[in-house]
């Protein structure tokens, strides 16, 4: 059986948690696809040409512990608006999406770029200042220096660059379901992933 769930948004509004357990929930497979740009833009940060980096990509490049860094993540957008990068990473994800027993697959182009024809899209989403707060409590434990400021500075920045690039812009796709998770707790942005799921089989 091939059934594909597509999951959009921009960072920090749980796209990622909530992919994972759907895909745990259906016993189907999981991509963050967002971890195929970190691992471009970490290569990038090493000295390496962007498309080279994305041509050569290895699956056990996505297994590196540094992707979650805030340095790779601003690296990982600006690759992202590469063209000849994105054409790269496609195939990968595409041939992830038709596996057999199920995918799941979150990014920011998923449900209108890379799988249109998906089952069930999603675009999860939250406010900029609760992303920001999101994020600045994850990267504070790990970095006291950090500030809420240059966290809420950072999301908007990549905000923009996302949905304003010029190949496959973060929107959401027309058939999309919306998830704000602005006000939700995590079980009920589950549950509303979820009960979109079972409305689609």
């Amino acid at each position: 059986m091939q059934f594909t769930v597509a999951i959009d948004g921009p960072a920090a509004a749980g796209k990622g948690t909530i992919s994972k357990a759907v895909a745990a929930a259906f016993g189907f497979a999981h991509l963050d696809t967002g971890l195929l740009y970190r691992a471009v833009g970490a290569k990038t940060l090493d000295g390496m040409d962007a498309v080279t980096a994305a041509e050569t990509l290895d699956p056990v490049d996505l297994e590196n512990d540094a992707l979650r860094t805030s340095a790779v993540a601003q690296a990982a957008s600006k690759v992202a608006v590469i063209p000849e990068v994105r054409s790269a990473l496609i195939a990968f994800q595409q041939s992830f999406a038709r596996r057999t027993g199920g995918a799941v697959l979150d990014g920011r182009d998923i449900g209108t770029v890379i799988c249109p024809d998906a089952d069930v899209k999603l675009f999860v989403t939250a406010s900029a200042e609760c992303r920001a707060e999101r994020r600045f409590l994850e990267l504070s434990s790990k970095n006291p220096e950090t500030t809420r400021e240059q966290v809420l500075a950072d999301v908007i920045a990549r905000d923009k660059r996302d949905s304003e690039r010029a190949t496959a812009p973060l929107k959401p796709a027309d058939d999309a379901v919306m998830i704000d998770t602005s006000d939700m707790s995590i079980d009920e942005a589950i549950k509303a992933a979820c009960d979109a799921i079972n409305a689609a089989r």
